[in-house]
């Protein structure tokens, strides 16, 4: 399983985000965006997973990073509309 951070632009997001990932066996928390990474709000969302689970990812998500070493890498950003 890969180790995954959702950055959001609202802490809303990111509370319901956890809370649809942790009712789908998927265990997730909310914590602070590592300082590597940047978000709008602050807060991002860590999981482990078998992929970035897109398709779970409140209206407000805006990207997904896999982490890397000590690093991270952004697999996938949500398009503002």
């Amino acid at each position: 399983m890969d180790h995954y951070i959702t950055t959001f632009h609202t802490h809303l997001s990111a509370l319901r985000t956890s809370r649809t990932l942790t009712a789908k066996g998927v265990p997730a928390n909310m914590m602070p965006v590592p300082r590597k990474v940047s978000s709008s709000c602050g807060t991002c969302v860590s999981y482990q997973a078998e992929n970035p689970m897109v398709e779970c990812m409140d209206e407000d998500a805006e990207s997904i990073f896999i982490k890397e070493g000590d690093g991270y890498r952004m697999v996938h950003t949500f398009e503002e509309e």
